[in-house]
């Protein structure tokens, strides 16, 4: 405050505790309309967290909202510099004076106004992507499913019983489509991906590559023009085809892969080692008691995090497979005490080990947890930089046996940190790699839709708490476990929070952009296209202007990012907000000397 306060122009400089609280907005509310200011800075937390906040409570005040700059002192400021208080005090006054520099220069700007299109395109027919369809076609949105597979229902079409509710997953995801398959205002595509989007937000064209047939509409004529408009083409012929759909939002639900283990590892490719999906596909396969290769099941051995959590490679936890392995686990235990009961005998006994890392059976599924540990499983910790070996038993001829005489096909030796560190050789007729969740390979949807990848290869949303499934490219939304693991309980309700942000942009029939976009002096402009090589969006065109060509920023494909500013060479492109002007003085405000009593 000491450093800023007598900066020319400011009128009020004071400090707050939570400045995004609603009592400190009121207080700057009544200092806008008080002191008649025309500006105004907020230095605190970074942009991505409050920028709405402070423009919704400008406008409150009756301030234009693009006459607030924010100043990120915290993350980019107090939390880099913990060991330098002194150092840290001068970058945020440094941080400060350049913000308001900035803001002296701005000018008063109003949103851009585009229509947007009562349509949505949902890329995946999973669980998300289907009852995000369902939701949107139900509040009055025109949809387009598209799914790559031949078939709806992704991962959860394949299962049996799911946890916690007990639901038979096949029966779930075919109840979902056949109310999709009902409603009119959904057309399903098969067999198809999305391959190209132009124009701009609420009026995209997407081009679906169809590879058989027409698609599957619900409406009485069956075509999929009745649904998508009259521009939509519907293919005549049974190979690929490529039809372009009119919508406002796209909607990516596209899933996830299962970790393939490398041969070797953790014993893959031993007969007897499978990885989770392989065990729950012959668990629910079977009849009667669990057996393999024609030979009863008497130990098991599941391994935790294989492909999560490892020191190079996928580094994440996958969240899910904790529970999912447990769960498996349960399904064994009731499977074999139904078949005793059958058979009118005692259960045959099946030992089942869990080596773990560290057990994230999170919320209420750690009621499955407890079920499990009740029944007799047992839970080895092993260390993290000690994994489990797994190896054929046969030694010299001879099958490694346990204490009941049972022979075994493979071995799993391991440390157990809960009793001291022991080494354990556990003999095992199956060993579950407990498999975690990878990124779908989508690389021409990644091109196409220009989605941002992180560093795990999953979707990135805008904002994990605030924006959670926004991405930067406006009108393109991203739910389920392409953005990261999920369970179908929160990839539904993600989905479901994908139908809540589509719709309160197309239903109201419009929708406001920033106008922090790119402009071009005309005058200056001699058109070279090197502004439109630099723009990942597109936005610039070549036109007529004045007796010669110029370029021409679409502002509502403009998304501000100021690449194409830097690479003119008459220096022909401003960005608002932004400008040349607003640089220089916000570079004058840091390199400012501060005064003794200032620092």
């Amino acid at each position: 405050v000491a450093a800023v306060k007598d900066e020319p122009g400011v009128v009020v400089a004071r400090t707050a505790m939570f400045t995004c609280s609603d009592a400190t907005q009121q207080e700057i509310i009544n200092d806008i309309q008080e002191q008649k200011l025309d500006g105004i800075v907020v230095a605190s937390c970074s942009p991505k967290l409050h920028t709405f906040t402070f423009r919704d409570m400008s406008k409150r005040a009756g301030l234009n909202p693009y006459e607030y700059s924010q100043v990120n002192i915290r993350e980019q400021c107090s939390w880099t510099h913990t060991d330098d208080k002194v150092g840290a005090t001068e970058k945020a006054a440094r941080l400060v004076r350049a913000g308001i520099a900035r803001t002296r220069l701005t000018q008063p700007l109003e949103p851009i106004v585009v229509e947007t299109i009562p349509k949505v395109v949902v890329v995946g027919g999973g669980v998300a992507g289907m009852r995000a369809a369902l939701g949107l076609a139900e509040i009055g949105l025109a949809v387009f499913l598209v799914e790559r597979e031949a078939d709806l229902g992704g991962w959860v079409a394949g299962f049996a019983e799911m946890y916690p509710h007990g639901k038979d997953g096949r029966a779930l995801a075919t109840r979902l489509e056949e109310r999709i398959r009902r409603h009119p205002g959904i057309t399903v595509f098969t067999e198809a991906e999305v391959v190209g989007k132009s124009g701009s937000f609420g009026n995209y064209e997407v081009s679906i590559r169809v590879g058989q047939g027409r698609p599957e509409t619900a409406g009485p004529d069956d075509t999929a023009s009745q649904t998508a408009g009259p521009d939509t083409t519907a293919p005549e012929t049974t190979g690929p085809e490529t039809i372009t759909v009119e919508a406002g939002s796209i909607v990516v639900a596209t899933g996830f892969d299962s970790y393939e283990p490398e041969l070797g590892e953790f014993g893959y490719g031993l007969d007897g080692v499978l990885t989770l999906p392989e065990f729950k596909r012959h668990v629910e396969a079977g009849e009667g008691p669990l057996s393999y290769n024609g030979k009863p099941v008497r130990t098991i051995v599941y391994i935790y995090c294989v492909g999560s959590r490892q020191p190079e490679g996928n580094e994440y936890c996958s969240r899910y497979c904790c529970t999912a392995a447990i769960h498996s686990s349960l399904q064994v235990a009731a499977k074999t005490a139904s078949s005793g009961a059958a058979a009118g005998a005692a259960a045959p006994r099946i030992s089942q080990y869990h080596l773990y890392r560290d057990v994230r059976s999170y919320g209420k599924y750690e009621l499955l947890y407890n079920e499990s540990r009740e029944k007799g499983d047992l839970y080895l910790r092993f260390p993290d930089d000690e994994p489990p070996v797994v190896a054929e038993a046969s030694v010299g001829g001879r099958v490694a046996t346990d204490s009941g005489g049972q022979g075994h096909r493979l071995t799993v030796t391991t440390r157990d940190l809960l009793t001291g560190g022991a080494e354990l050789v556990i003999p095992a007729d199956l060993v579950v790699l407990v498999t975690g969740m990878v990124p779908r390979g989508n690389d021409e949807l990644v091109r196409a839709l220009k989605l941002p990848v992180g560093n795990d290869g999953f979707f990135n949303e805008i904002h994990p708490k605030l924006r959670p499934v926004e991405t930067v490219v406006d009108g393109v939304l991203i739910c389920g476990a392409c953005q990261s693991p999920k369970n179908s309980a929160e990839a539904v309700a993600s989905g479901l929070a994908a139908v809540t942000q589509s719709a309160s942009i197309l239903k109201r029939g419009y929708a406001e952009l920033d106008p922090l976009i790119a402009v071009v002096d005309p005058n200056a402009c001699e058109w070279c296209g090197l502004c439109l090589e630099a723009c990942p969006y597109d936005a610039p065109r070549r036109v007529e202007e004045g007796g010669k060509e110029v370029a021409f920023i679409d502002r509502a494909a403009c998304k501000g990012c100021g690449g194409c500013v830097p690479v003119c060479p008459k220096d022909a492109i401003d960005l608002l907000g932004y400008t040349d002007a607003q640089i220089r003085a916000m570079i004058d405000g840091l390199l400012q000397e501060l005064t003794p009593c200032q620092t």
